[in-house]
């Protein structure tokens, strides 16, 4: 990014683009976040029965800590997320039924059975990924503040000014300077056969998702995604995988055609690779692919945590029909691998707003762009003004490109789309989940720009 480019944003060209947004957004996330309150009162006096509200997102459960009276609680258990989620508390035998986004469900606790217990949320990766908390039973006097969430989950505390005020500040700062840049191309060792080798680590370091936002990521070569490897229709290929991780992993090339020894899923086609350990990946590139590497061990956590890369054979080819848009060629290529959950949490290429990369292009140039969804939940991702066409559906072309402003992306999925330029500004990129885009105070988490010239 030039200096005039970051100088239009900090002089408030971004914030202006923002607000835009934010009129749209405003009334969804007042009426979200009031009714996302999770209240405890004691009825007749203490220890009496307490009637609570759990309320259940991605990937959180507010209170994270729940205290039952010795008269026991009923537990309304509220979905306010975007996907199915579910109430436990094993040491107490209690299970609710899988709740839909906006359903309830009501739970009763005996308050005899002393103790600290668990709950969480049941399905796989929810309570790795956050959806996990305490229950203490039997505590006399409970405090009806110790199960209020906090103001956000309440409701909105700030003025009008304030808010407007906050989203502003956090606007201006994009694009915010994080250490650590993920997804850069790796290039090959060329072996004296021409098989092309890539070396990859699995380790965890500390990464700067956001400012000042520092993490334990799960990283191949210490970046989050992991190294972009490219390569050519009849390349011969080496992938040594040497394992620095605590646990055991295993790379699987999603998309790629390999043989099945070279798959990645232990324990069916391979050994898992135990701390310490190294593997090598061998296979010919027979087709065209845009692929993933990802671990295929423990992924729920392995994967949300980073241990994703993207894996790009040949090249992916312009569609005829779209000469008559003036799209001959892609004048850039761009890689958005998509997270939502583990350390990494809602993310585009490892950073959350404002710490994201925002791209450049001038009016008339195109911008060839591979979505990644490597998350727990599918996203439509939609850029705002210039124009798009879907190409390609997991690296296979389309006999006919379709017009798209929002493309939604599966967990798995990739999607290929071309863009073109056609008027100048700072146009917002983002999921449009909203509660993936934009709070009270302001953008965060899978939102950047692009900057037409």
């Amino acid at each position: 990014m030039t200096s005039d480019d970051r100088s239009v944003l900090s002089l408030g060209a971004f914030a202006v683009a923002a607000a835009a947004l934010l009129v749209a957004f405003a009334a969804v996330f007042f009426v979200n976040h009031n009714n996302d309150s999770a209240t405890a009162t004691t009825g007749g006096g203490g220890g009496g029965q307490a009637e609570i509200t759990v309320t259940l997102t991605e990937f959180a459960m507010s209170p994270s800590t729940l205290d039952i009276p010795p008269g026991g609680a009923r537990l309304t258990i509220v979905n306010s997320g975007n996907m199915v989620h579910n109430f436990a508390i094993p040491d107490l035998g209690l299970l609710s039924k899988d709740i839909a986004p906006g359903g309830t469900e009501v739970m009763t606790v005996k308050g005899d059975e002393t103790g600290t217990h668990e709950m969480r949320c049941t399905i796989p990766g929810h309570a790795d990924s956050g959806m996990k908390g305490t229950v203490n039973v039997g505590v006399a006097g409970a405090s009806t503040d110790a199960a209020a969430p906090d103001a956000a989950a309440a409701g909105h505390t700030m003025t009008n000014d304030e808010m407007d005020k906050a989203m502003e500040e956090v606007a201006a700062k994009f694009p915010a300077k994080t250490e650590g840049l993920g997804g850069q191309v790796l290039e090959p060792t060329i072996l004296a056969d021409g098989t092309k080798e890539w070396d990859l680590t699995a380790s965890i370091v500390d990464w700067e998702v956001e400012p000042g936002k520092i993490v334990k990521a799960w990283t191949y070569n210490g970046t989050v995604p992991g190294p972009e490897l490219r390569a050519e229709v009849g390349d011969k290929i080496k992938i040594v995988l040497h394992n620095e991780l605590p646990e055991s992993t295993s790379l699987h090339l999603h998309g790629v055609r390999v043989p099945n020894s070279m798959d990645g899923v232990d324990p069916y086609t391979q050994a898992a690779i135990r701390p310490g350990e190294s593997m090598t990946y061998e296979f010919e590139a027979l087709e065209p692919a845009v692929g993933m590497y990802h671990s295929h061990h423990d992924a729920q956590i392995q994967i949300p945590n980073g241990l994703a890369g993207a894996l790009l054979i040949g090249e992916m080819p312009v569609p005829d029909s779209l000469a008559e848009e003036g799209i001959t060629t892609a004048d850039q290529q761009v890689t958005m691998v998509l997270n939502d959950a583990g350390t990494i949490g809602l993310s585009l290429n490892g950073k959350s707003f404002p710490g994201t990369t925002p791209y450049t292009m001038k009016v008339g140039e195109t911008m060839l762009v591979h979505y990644y969804n490597e998350g727990l939940m599918a996203h439509p991702m939609h850029l705002h003004q210039p124009s798009g066409w879907i190409i390609a559906k997991d690296g296979v072309p389309l006999k006919v490109p379709v017009p798209s402003d929002t493309v939604n992306i599966a967990p798995g999925e990739r999607y290929t789309v071309i863009y073109l330029a056609k008027d100048p500004g700072v146009w917002a990129w983002h999921c449009h989940i909203l509660n993936h885009a934009e709070g009270p105070t302001g953008m965060f988490g899978m939102v950047t720009a692009v900057i037409v010239s």
